[in-house]
């Protein structure tokens, strides 16, 4: 049995069938978070809310890859954990099991983010019918001290095909979505709060690089090429692409 009061985060361990305690917390801060203020904000302001006991959203973080969604979120749990805030992470494919976990946690007095990082489903996959019941409950209320924020690289979690769109239609000028269109943003809708993800540009990249390069004293437009010229190589000028640099040319 975890003490919430002495854990701040734990993970899902579905062959156990238990939450293990996470000992080492990622020691990443929100002002370490450079290039994503707005989405920053947004998320700031329905973690509070939440901590406060006013409605909250639940929050799908959605766009491209290593931008920060992950990390904002292991960032909000080094802000407010000693306010009670609590992260329980649960990998994509252990969903079926949130029922149960869910069961666990709702008379705890503490407020907790239950984690799905990558989440998206293929077109046959029914483990998001789980996903629904907590996000909306069933015949029983979903717990008011659980949130879901998940992060995604698709905006409605299911894969989109240009058939799926050929039943759509227009009616008295309203839109109508196919019945496959429908089931596939359903789940998404259920998310109240959605941020989006885009690349940073060249100057918010070479700002991040030089967030991380804080004891380097050599010529910093050397630097910022061989960033330029590693993030070419890679494709992705991106906040985790500045961290790979660093992890490759800091002393």
């Amino acid at each position: 049995m975890i003490d919430w009061n002495q854990t701040h985060a734990a993970i899902w361990r579905r062959r156990k069938e238990c939450l293990r305690p996470v000992k080492q917390l990622d020691a990443i801060r929100l002002d370490d978070l450079l290039g994503i203020d707005r989405q920053k904000q947004c998320l700031i302001d329905n973690t509070e809310r939440f901590l406060a006991g006013k409605p909250a959203n639940n929050a799908l973080l959605w766009g491209a890859r290593g931008t920060g969604k992950s990390s904002l979120i292991k960032a909000l749990l080094n802000e407010y954990k000693d306010r009670g805030l609590r992260v329980i992470e649960v990998d994509k494919q252990d969903l079926i099991d949130l029922p149960e976990i869910v069961d666990d946690i709702r008379e705890q007095e503490q407020r907790f983010i239950v984690y799905c990082d990558d989440l998206s489903f293929e077109a046959d996959n029914g483990l998001y019918t789980a996903l629904k019941s907590v996000m909306e409950g069933s015949i029983e209320l979903p717990p008011e001290n659980v949130l879901l924020y998940a992060t995604s690289n698709r905006r409605h979690l299911m894969p989109e095909q240009m058939r799926d769109n050929l039943d759509t239609r227009l009616v008295d000028g309203e839109v109508h979505y196919s019945d496959a269109v429908e089931q596939k943003i359903s789940l998404s809708d259920r998310f109240g709060l959605w941020l989006s993800f885009y690349p940073p540009n060249t100057e918010t990249f070479l700002e991040i690089v030089d967030s991380l390069f804080t004891s380097y004293d050599g010529d910093s437009e050397q630097l910022h090429q061989k960033a330029l010229e590693f993030a070419k190589l890679r494709a992705s000028k991106s906040g985790r692409t500045a961290k790979q640099f660093y992890n490759a040319y800091s002393e």
